[in-house]
């Protein structure tokens, strides 16, 4: 049979490039790209060498390497040959055998000295970037198993009525969150300091939460996204078909709320709180809305109790030549009014390897990557009108856009601009139900602690890279194919590393691999974005543990809570040890006018010596990733 197969052809030699490719350039392609790595690292590297720890030079050093190895094995063995052929010709034997030995002894170490190649595209690395928060690079976990109890898609019932998670649990979780970030033991004092920390370095001097000052909390309704016509316009309900797909779960939002208005102290009419993409649906709405009637809640659409979405003045750029000549984008009006932002994601793969709080800004923008959203009149499902916006898509690894790394990433715009990731005091992955896609399907995940069932997890953190690489970790470990591929495992669909690649990009925004100068404000180049967090990758999936864990750089600590405080954990951290001692000696003999009473164990209003029986009691008590038992139980020590 004929070979049906079609090939480009050159042009003047009619052949067809596959095969002159195998035939002419494709023995040059070591060498070429040994050269073109040595060159990248010589010139980034030598006039800055801290740049060699940098991922992207950890994979060009195998290549460089590899060709210097080669060439002067090259070099070597091509004045050795010369030399033994000129003793053979003298009937030196001996010599020449030696010379021949010497080429083999050559090949063979130039082999076993050869480096190994990475790993992944970008190959092993240790902590990249500047850590963020309170304690630089903390992820609080908190995980409870009795958080959630449902069958699964099969149940006639959902996964967010309030039967199948329990809400006095996920606000116990809530909680131990803030108070992990924090590394306090009272909530009150967790936000004063997280609000505190955050005001200094906004430049605001270190001052707590404000009266009057407004709180936005964006949250993720992808499965109510008004391009997909996922909601009746008139009633606000989601349609029988997608009813157990998830979004951010309604209990974690009424917990946030709780917490904000009751310990906080913020004036419901000073919070905002949904997607500008997405549609409020009946089941947020009444569950949300009795008890909070005077927060605003945002949508796409409007209308029924619902504020709509509107642009504000605050323009973002893209840091890309490709957004030349599209639309500007701005920002809308709540987000640019707001004093402070929570972005609230959720634990989910996608067609890009993850989507966490990075791509949850995708909704920020009252658009699709390049849809306008907007029904034509109360009453109607919601359209869009296709305009000149830029595409954020091509940005993503998507096989058919920008796979790979050291790309631009759109990503690292949204979480770099001054009044979106630069306004945001916390950063939340909902994981009560971990999604598999795009579209939110739940499935309950089989990797360790969690064992066949929901993932009933809550993280936070006040670094945006550190959050989103530890969700990175937990959806790579689930669902391994997911990250690689974005779809079914296939070749052809490889995104080769581009899942993380965001990471890389943001944790070095200052000077990315990629070479983009991020500038979403066109602040210009003396304010080009700074290193927005720090991003590597835990030991294993098992034992969970960072850098920050070890001991052993400056780069994520991942603290695991669980739901219920622990007495004598005076700094949130999981475990009664000796700082707590410190801390409790720290506020020892303080009475109920003073900011010591955070170490009150027995809250009798003093900090004596009743408060040191109850931490020695509780000495040695730890929750960590080697506290959970492999049934889901926690053990304490």
């Amino acid at each position: 049979m004929q070979d049906q197969r079609t090939f480009d052809s050159c042009p003047k030699r009619r052949r067809p490039l596959g095969q002159m490719t195998r035939g002419h350039w494709a023995r040059w392609i070591m060498p070429v790209t040994g050269l073109a790595a040595l060159l990248w690292f010589v010139i980034r590297v030598v006039p800055k060498p801290s740049r060699a720890a940098y991922p992207c030079q950890r994979a060009a050093m195998p290549l460089a390497s590899g060709f210097v190895v080669w060439l002067l094995g090259l070099i070597a063995l091509r004045r050795l040959l010369g030399r033994a052929g000129a003793l053979m010709q003298e009937h030196r034997i001996v010599l020449a055998c030696i010379c021949l030995g010497t080429i083999g002894v050559i090949g063979m170490v130039s082999f076993a000295i050869a480096p190994d190649p990475p790993a992944g595209p970008w190959g092993p690395h240790g902590p990249i970037g500047e850590a963020k928060g309170i304690h630089p690079g903390r992820v609080v976990w908190v995980y409870d198993p009795e958080a959630t109890d449902w069958d699964g898609r099969q149940s006639p019932e959902h996964w967010w009525e309030d039967d199948h998670t329990d809400l006095a649990i996920v606000e116990k979780m809530v909680s131990q969150a803030i108070r992990g970030v924090a590394g306090r033991n009272s909530d009150a004092a967790a936000w004063d300091a997280i609000f505190r920390y955050f005001n200094e370095g906004r430049g605001r001097g270190e001052v707590g939460y404000q009266a009057g000052q407004k709180i936005a909390i964006k949250i993720n309704l992808t499965a109510c996204n008004a391009t997909w016509g996922n909601v009746d316009g008139l009633t606000y309900r989601k349609l029988a078909s997608i009813m157990n797909t998830i979004d951010n779960s309604p209990q974690m939002i009424l917990a946030l709320l709780r917490q904000l208005v009751n310990t906080v102290g913020a004036e419901q009419g000073d919070i905002t709180i949904g997607d500008p993409t997405g549609m409020i649906p009946s089941f947020y709405w009444d569950r949300l809305h009795p008890e909070f009637p005077n927060v605003h809640y945002l949508d796409n659409y409007g209308g029924s109790g619902r504020l709509r979405a509107e642009f504000s003045e605050v323009p973002l750029y893209w840091s890309t030549d490709d957004a030349r000549g599209k639309l500007q984008d701005y920002l809308p009006r709540s987000f640019a009014e707001a004093d402070y932002m929570i972005n609230f994601a959720i634990l989910k793969g996608h067609s890009s390897g993850v989507t966490l709080c990075a791509k949850n800004h995708y909704g920020s923008l009252i658009r699709t990557p390049h849809r306008f959203l907007r029904p034509p009149w109360p009453g109607l499902p919601p359209t869009g009108e296709f305009l000149n916006y830029y595409d954020m898509h091509l940005s993503l690894p998507n096989v058919g856009w920008s796979p790979g790394t050291a790309r631009y990433r759109a990503l690292v715009d949204l979480m770099g601009h001054a009044e979106l990731g630069g306004k945001t005091l916390l950063y939340l992955i909902d994981g009560l139900f971990g999604g598999y896609y795009a579209d939110s399907r739940p499935f309950k995940w089989n990797s360790w602690p969690f064992n066949g069932d929901w993932p009933s997890s809550l993280f936070a953190s006040q670094d945006p890279v550190a959050v989103d690489s530890v969700g990175y970790d937990f959806v790579n470990a689930e669902w391994p194919d997911v990250v690689r591929y974005g779809h079914a495992p296939d070749p052809q669909y490889d995104l080769r590393g581009g899942a993380e690649d965001y990471l890389h990009e943001a944790a070095l925004a200052n000077d990315p691999c990629s070479g983009a100068f991020y500038d979403p404000d066109h602040a210009g180049e003396v304010q080009r974005l700074k290193s927005l967090g720090v991003h590597e990758h835990w030991t294993d999936p098992v034992s969970k543990q960072y850098s920050r864990n070890l001991g052993t750089g400056k780069g994520i600590e991942l603290v695991l809570l669980p739901s219920e405080a622990i007495p004598g954990d005076l700094d949130s951290d999981g475990d009664v040890d000796a700082r707590d001692l410190r801390s409790l000696s720290e506020s020892w003999v303080g009475w109920a006018d003073s900011d010591s009473l955070s170490a009150d164990l027995n809250q009798d209003g003093s900090v004596d010596g009743e408060d040191l029986a109850v931490l020695g009691r509780r000495w040695g008590t730890v929750t960590t990733q080697q506290g959970i038992r492999r049934d889901g139980t926690r053990e304490h020590r």
